[in-house]
């Protein structure tokens, strides 16, 4: 369950069971994207999310992925990255 991975707090929990994504094993989790699943969010609210959540949702994929906990300003500097290079931008004004 994705319940069972640490770095995921309740609300997470409820954005991604709002997308559609990740009700059932870590290993749905672990096949999504980060950003995907921000420019989902952000389409399905039709508001735009706090960047932060980009971070959030790299950490649980992390842990999915490999079972290394990290917490969400680990992701920080990789999302600024995306963010100067063009490949991450809010989906909603």
């Amino acid at each position: 369950m994705v319940l069972s991975i640490s770095s995921i707090g309740k609300m997470s929990t409820k954005k991604l069971r709002d997308l559609k994504k990740c009700r059932k094993s870590n290993l749905e989790l672990a096949l999504q994207d980060p950003t995907d699943l921000f420019h989902r969010m952000e389409k399905m609210t039709g508001k735009r999310q706090d960047p932060c959540v980009w971070d959030v949702f790299a950490a649980i994929i992390h842990e999915a992925r490999t079972g290394k906990i990290t917490v969400l300003w680990e992701w920080t500097a990789k999302r600024k990255d995306l963010q100067k290079s063009g490949k991450f931008k809010h989906v909603v004004e």
